[in-house]
């Protein structure tokens, strides 16, 4: 039976405020990125937060206690100081048939996993959601191929992917030395988690994350991990990748996430197939591409994974930069894309059980050429690139109930 996030507008009306903390979420707000990490914060207390959907930017609305205030306050965090009087009177606009807003409640702190290898080549600053969640200080743990074959991921309900190579073709995009090493790395792992060859363990890995999906947990994919784990569950032939053409093994599309009719580009390409419609790395993007709106109080989720200060964002490349809009699935659901051109940025839909949110680009900050490393958080803590990633990180904890049949 599916699940649907419900309002709990009226739950949270009937609550007697001795008083509340507001986190703003518009331009007044100081700290964007480590507002998310209070709201986080709360979680971990045990004390749930309301999430004001579409007031003033997304903000969140907790019960004030000295111990939030004071973390607030260490952390350079915006808080306002609200009455009960000054709590329902919000709560009375949002609730307006008039207005699109919502509340949604959050009540627990999600079990956050990021699949990234450990070793040398992969460093936080490598990976942008690693960078945001250190920053906002979010707990997480990291894990990869070996653990997640061991079926490790029923730990957690939030699972990211980045920069990584599900097809097992790394001579793609990575050159010269750390190339080789990072593919002789690969290969020393796949055999002794006994497997052939790196693209066999590889797909092996892409079913144990659709899986782990279909179960109900939450996916948050971005960069060449969106693509690739497609391709993968799509060829389903642990060889194919190495012949690199299309014809001569069957896609079957019905296997994959987001992503149908896609054809794979040769060998020599630095693109694996055609989902990649963006510049990669060291192309010029100047562009801006567009969040899309939606009801509060009917289009929760996509709502919630919107949330932001302005709907309009700068582009970023990547690896894969932007999903080709011609072979996104119907059923999947774009929440973002390129103004100028049929680049499709960001996209949600749901497997099985589960959730996942595809994100184009490698780092919301980042500049074409400027290398792997993220940027520095504190010079952008308004970003709203970054906000995307956080929305997704307290997606898992918002409250739901059976939808009645």
């Amino acid at each position: 039976m599916k699940w649907v996030f419900t309002v709990w507008l009226s739950f949270v009306m009937t609550i007697s405020y001795s008083g509340a903390l507001l986190i703003p979420m518009d331009d007044t707000q100081k700290n964007h990125l480590k507002a998310y990490g209070i709201a986080f914060f709360t979680l971990q207390q045990n004390q749930e937060v309301n999430w004001l959907l579409n007031y003033r930017g997304g903000s969140f609305l907790i019960d004030a206690t000295p111990l939030l205030e004071n973390e607030c306050t260490v952390r350079g965090v915006t808080v306002e100081k609200l009455t009960a009087i000054q709590v329902n009177s919000i709560l009375q606009q949002i609730s307006s048939p008039n207005v699109n807003m919502d509340v949604i409640k959050l009540e627990k702190a999600p079990r956050i996993a990021v699949y990234s290898p450990k070793n040398e080549f992969i460093t936080d600053d490598t990976d942008a959601v690693i960078a945001v969640l250190n920053y906002a200080e979010i707990p997480f743990l990291l894990l990869y191929d070996e653990e997640v074959l061991k079926d490790e991921l029923v730990k957690y309900d939030w699972l990211h992917l980045h920069h990584e190579d599900f097809t097992g073709q790394h001579e793609r995009f990575l050159r010269g030395e750390s190339s080789v090493i990072e593919s002789k790395f690969q290969e020393t792992l796949a055999l002794r988690l006994g497997y052939t060859t790196v693209p066999e363990m590889k797909l092996a890995v892409a079913k144990k994350i659709k899986v782990f999906c279909n179960s109900g947990g939450y996916l948050f994919a971005m960069c060449s991990a969106a693509e690739t784990l497609d391709i993968a569950l799509a060829s389903d032939i642990s060889t194919a990748m190495e012949s690199n053409a299309e014809e001569e093994y069957h896609l079957d599309f019905s296997k994959t996430f987001a992503f149908e009719n896609f054809s794979l580009e040769e060998s020599q390409s630095r693109r694996f197939s055609d989902i990649n419609s963006g510049r990669n790395f060291y192309g010029s993007s100047k562009g801006y591409f567009t969040l899309f709106s939606f009801s509060a109080k009917w289009d929760v989720i996509p709502t919630l994974l919107t949330q932001n200060h302005t709907q309009v964002i700068k582009e970023f490349t990547g690896l894969t930069t932007a999903f080709n809009k011609a072979v996104v699935k119907p059923d999947v659901l774009i929440l973002g894309e390129s103004r100028t051109e049929s680049n499709v940025r960001y996209i949600y839909g749901e497997m099985g059980n589960g959730h996942w949110t595809f994100y184009g680009g490698h780092d919301p900050e980042g500049s074409p050429g400027r290398g792997r490393a993220s940027t520095d958080l504190n010079t952008v803590p308004h970003s709203p690139g970054y906000r995307l990633i956080l929305n997704n990180v307290l997606f898992p904890s918002a409250r739901r109930k059976k939808q009645k049949t």
